[in-house]
């Protein structure tokens, strides 16, 4: 699906994103990357994510259906909750991440837009008896507030306050607020009509939200570690890689303790008894070279490919940076090749996980270990 460029390009100073890429329906910018993304991080700006899909669940099975097929404990559910979730094939690899909200007896849901057709797709084939409607709800966008001064707008949200990480809210006429933990301490998002975008934008910018375009909310994804499905991911990512384990209190989309669904063999396999092949990490590239590498390069380790290369921007504070997936057994100070680029892994993105598997020591039980 081609998302239908964003009424909001025509804002003052408004450059679309490169043409064939993910954001080229939206603002990539609006004149000062680095002032936007200044705002985002230190007082409020507004950014249009109104191309990314939406999708809606009714019915009355409709969460204890979704816990049964996909990886989030989502059957309890309370009114104004939000979690991430994942699908996943048979082996364990990640097809569709998405986030989703449940405000009055609807589920709502967002993900990317060329991932939106297939996953509604895969929900309704998966409906069976249940009492549950997948829909598609491109009637509906999303709208993203950061900086830690969002809370001086909620009067032109108009809210009495913020809700909490995974909480959702509803506005006047139409619509919820849903803080998310990412990609800062302080990110919402609006799910509102979309004949309301123009209105809305008007208003928060009235009342002192910084426009900043996509370029500004990668910055400071790519900062904040938080993998992007189809940039960061390919055909052979799991759960494991991409820092999608846990639930909600961890920020995750995998809950380790809850029923079968397709995929959990391979995922509780990792958990108790291996490690996942590859890490998702932070790498710095050196800015002095002629360009900057495209997402899918292949890293280098003297002229042997370790991994991946995944989102690349230029952020305010750190200069150029990417996400990649790199092998797990490439030490954090091996210098490292990107396309035209040398690079270095930030060796304090290099997860740590030395807690002993529950799988590893019932076999050591067994031999008598």
């Amino acid at each position: 699906m081609v998302p239908v460029p964003s009424p909001l390009l025509g804002a003052p100073g408004a450059v679309a994103g490169v043409p064939g890429s993910p954001d080229a329906a939206v603002a990539w910018h609006y004149g000062d990357p680095f002032a936007e993304q200044r705002a985002a991080a230190r007082r409020v700006a507004i950014v249009d994510r109104s191309h990314r899909a939406v999708g809606t669940i009714t019915g009355k099975e409709r969460l204890t259906w979704l816990h049964t097929i996909t990886s989030q404990h989502v059957a309890g559910l309370a009114d104004g909750e939000s979690a991430e979730n994942l699908d996943l094939d048979l082996n364990g690899r990640v097809q569709h991440h998405f986030v989703l909200t449940e405000l009055a007896e609807t589920v709502w849901l967002d993900t990317e837009a060329e991932r939106g057709p297939d996953l509604i797709g895969f929900l309704t084939k998966m409906v069976f008896w249940a009492d549950a409607q997948p829909r598609d709800a491109s009637d509906h966008a999303v709208l993203t507030l950061l900086g830690p001064e969002v809370e001086s707008l909620t009067g032109a949200l108009g809210i009495a306050e913020l809700p909490a990480v995974y909480r959702a809210v509803p506005l006047p006429g139409g619509g919820f607020l849903r803080r998310m933990p990412w990609p800062g301490e302080h990110s919402y998002d609006l799910v509102i009509p979309r004949a309301q975008l123009t209105e809305r934008w008007a208003e928060l910018t009235a009342a002192g939200a910084t426009p900043a375009g996509m370029w500004a909310f990668e910055a400071l994804r790519v900062e904040s570690l938080r993998p992007r499905l189809g940039l960061d991911t390919d055909d052979r990512t799991i759960p494991h890689e991409a820092r999608w384990i846990g639930g909600t209190a961890d920020a995750g989309a995998v809950h380790l303790d809850k029923g079968c669904y397709r995929g959990q063999e391979t995922v509780a396999r990792v958990h108790n008894l291996g490690k996942p092949p590859r890490n998702l990490v932070l790498l710095h590239l050196d800015g002095s070279a002629d360009e900057r590498p495209e997402p899918g390069t292949d890293i280098t380790a003297d002229g042997r490919a370790v991994g991946r290369l995944g989102t690349v921007v230029d952020h305010f504070e750190l200069g150029p940076i990417a996400l990649a997936l790199v092998k797990r057994a490439v030490p954090a100070t091996t210098p490292l090749v990107a396309g035209p680029a040398a690079a270095a892994i930030d060796p304090d993105s290099v997860p740590t996980d030395d807690r002993p598997q529950a799988g590893r020591l019932a076999i050591d039980r067994l031999r008598g270990r």
